[in-house]
């Protein structure tokens, strides 16, 4: 039986307001993201897509509004309702954020140290190798430094830190970002899968037209300093406002949409 809670979004934004000097980012915005959705968050250069996810997190303080993540208020100063909140949301960032001196397993275990202390090191390291391979690396991958890794395993790992948890969130930040086609469609799947498998719900920020249609169920556009538009792909892509038309229709996304009705990866896109 689904209870009432369970209907609430696990994301709910309302009147958000954030600034840089004066230079206004969000105003007024509202945000709901659905429990167990994959969100692909898009607009243009300067809409604050990043920061939207960082104000979230708590990773910056807005000017004004309010942020509940799992029904707790993410602006209290509670540290018991941060400490929760954080345990319970993974992030990969774009650049893959992994400390350079540690191994991938030792990446992994970063957060385990830090919410699970007691935890026995064998015990870290057999979690922590479960994680690299749910992140569909292999297995010697563990003891490898990031710098060994190519861009799509660094991206592989640091999915694998952002579960080490099994947090029920999941926030992703450009996540194909520099990977050829190939690379991005595989990363999507597995996208897909581990939020199929694990019950997931991704916050993902993109401007990857193909992961949008290939793997989100909604699409929130920011634009105007707020949301103009929350829907599904299908419904965005109709959606009567300049910047959406010229993204979804222009140049680019019709390359995109020939490359999909061919069935061929996207290439030589200019």
């Amino acid at each position: 039986m689904t209870s009432a809670a369970d209907n609430s979004p696990i994301i709910r934004v309302r009147g958000l307001f954030n600034s840089f000097g004066e230079q206004v980012v969000h105003e007024d915005l509202d945000l709901d993201v659905r429990r167990g959705e994959i969100l692909g968050v898009v607009g243009g250069s300067g809409t604050g897509k990043s920061v939207l996810m960082r104000s979230i997190l708590r990773l910056r303080q807005p000017d004004a509004g309010q942020i509940e993540v799992l029904g707790l208020d993410a602006r209290s100063d509670d540290p018991q309702a941060r400490r929760l909140i954080e345990r319970r949301t993974g992030v990969l960032f774009q650049d893959g954020a992994l400390f350079s001196s540690l191994t991938v397993g030792e990446n992994v275990q970063v957060p385990l140290k830090e919410y699970h202390p007691d935890l026995p090191d064998s015990l870290r390291y057999e979690l922590a190798l479960l994680k690299v391979k749910l992140a569909g690396l292999p297995a010697e991958a563990i003891d490898k430094l990031p710098s060994q890794l190519s861009g799509g395993m660094r991206k592989r790992a640091g999915i694998a830190r952002a579960l080490a948890l099994d947090p029920p969130l999941l926030f992703l930040d450009e996540p194909t970002a520099g990977l050829d086609p190939i690379g991005a469609a595989a990363f999507d799947n597995l996208i897909r899968t581990l939020q199929q498998a694990l019950g997931l719900t991704v916050f993902l920020i993109t401007h990857d037209l193909d992961t949008l249609y290939a793997i989100c169920d909604r699409i929130a556009v920011l634009a105007d300093r707020r949301v103009v538009a929350c829907d599904t792909p299908a419904n965005i892509e109709r959606f009567d406002h300049p910047w959406v038309q010229e993204y979804f229709h222009g140049p680019r996304a019709r390359a995109a949409q020939h490359a999909r009705d061919r069935n061929d990866p996207l290439v030589d896109v200019p």
